[in-house]
């Protein structure tokens, strides 16, 4: 079992090489002020430095705590609960890819009250369509938007 203690100074690690990264890329981009006033990574340079500071307090306080004893990050219950939530999330990242966004929404959103919220089929599948036709008004025929699209708004000449 991996302890929470080991998870966040791993994650106050990978922040800190995220902020250096983004501290040198906006130093290469330029960090000072010209006439017209900053150049482009001047914020994005100091935000990267907060952001470091940050890491690097986590890190130390999770060092200096280190001999005591830290509680598990994760039980087996609760990893349950997120595989419940993560593999119907990949899943509907790679049925979008075939299906389009609506479609592939239709199946996540009455997948999730079924499965999930032990919600009434019929409810379920209800709510998931007015969804979709809500998302699909809104994005597709009210603003224009290009969204993924499949074989359905295909076969719907959309």
């Amino acid at each position: 079992m991996v302890s929470s203690r080991v998870v966040d100074a791993v994650v106050s690690l990978l922040l800190l090489a995220f902020a250096g990264l983004l501290a040198f890329d906006n130093w290469r981009t330029g960090i000072s002020w010209d006439s017209t006033g900053p150049q482009a990574g001047y914020f994005p340079f100091y935000l990267s430095m907060i952001l470091g500071a940050a890491a690097i307090y986590g890190l130390v306080k999770e060092l200096r705590a280190w001999k005591e004893t830290g509680e598990a990050f994760v039980n087996a219950e609760q990893f349950g609960r997120v595989l419940q939530v993560f593999v119907p999330t990949l899943a509907f990242c790679l049925a979008t890819q075939w299906l389009g966004l609506y479609v592939a929404s239709f199946f996540l959103v009455a997948g999730f009250m079924v499965y999930v919220g032990r919600i009434a089929a019929w409810k379920s599948l209800l709510t998931a369509l007015l969804f979709v036709l809500a998302m699909f008004v809104t994005f597709d025929v009210a603003f224009d938007v290009i969204m993924p699209k499949g074989p359905l708004e295909a076969f719907f000449g959309r």
